[in-house]
């Protein structure tokens, strides 16, 4: 008799010492479709994934004998490609930004629901082998916005913005050196799909521009007579 296995079915490491919380994931995934390898400690996960071929790797964080940032840096360091979901109970900032400069593509918070791990999981198998992980930090010019820690600075000079504000920077510093319409910032920044006749690109744009280029000798933000703004890449 041959075992039937998804097209999809992925391959997965789980590298968790708790081993509800381990028997926990490897149901959700099981239940997904995929293939489940367990390892109760980073020594043991490390071997795992030197050694054998997964499509995704699930690291917690807090693991025995080796955690799970040192885990995954060794294992980026020497090569390792399979992608990474990095689990902890830490779910601030700078916790979600040491598990991904350690080598992690995605992060997850505990405690999460089964159907976010599974959609997390898949996504992961989705990428490709060496393929560069997701823009964390935009830049032009010398203003330069990340988009982890939402700190935007200019010169090395901190820039406070409005959520709003921040969404458009955001927006325009990932086309610098294009020409954004209104209609593009009204569907990509506002979730308009009409112009509701409103100076409200005006008004932010403004105000935006009043933050970034003021206090500085060369301008970023451009308005482009009749076709919408551009900021110098």
């Amino acid at each position: 008799m041959f075992e039937t296995v998804q097209e999809d079915s992925m391959r997965v490491l789980v590298i968790e010492d708790d081993a509800e919380m381990a028997g926990f994931i490897e149901k959700v995934l099981v239940e997904a479709g995929h293939t489940v390898d367990r390892a109760d400690d980073g020594e043991r996960g490390l071997e795992k994934a030197r050694s054998e071929e997964f499509d995704a790797m699930v690291v917690d964080r807090m693991l025995p004998q080796k955690d799970g940032l040192t885990l995954l840096k060794e294992f980026r360091d020497a090569g390792g490609t399979t992608p990474a979901l990095f689990l902890s109970a830490l779910g601030d900032v700078q916790n979600k930004v040491q598990g991904l400069k350690a080598g992690a593509e995605d992060y997850l918070a505990k405690p999460f629901a089964p159907a976010e791990l599974a959609a997390r999981v898949e996504a992961l198998g989705r990428r490709t082998p060496g393929q560069e992980p997701p823009v964390t930090v935009l830049k032009a010019g010398d203003l330069e916005m990340n988009l982890l820690t939402r700190k935007v600075t200019r010169a090395g000079q901190k820039i406070d913005l409005q959520p709003r504000e921040f969404r458009l920077l955001e927006y325009l510093m990932r086309h610098a050196g294009q020409v954004v319409t209104r209609t593009m910032l009204l569907e990509k920044v506002w979730d308009y799909n009409f112009d509701p006749q409103t100076n409200v690109i005006d008004v932010h744009v403004s105000r935006l521009r009043a933050k970034i280029d003021k206090e500085f000798d060369e301008p970023l933000l451009h308005t482009i007579r009749g076709a919408g703004y551009k900021l110098q890449g």
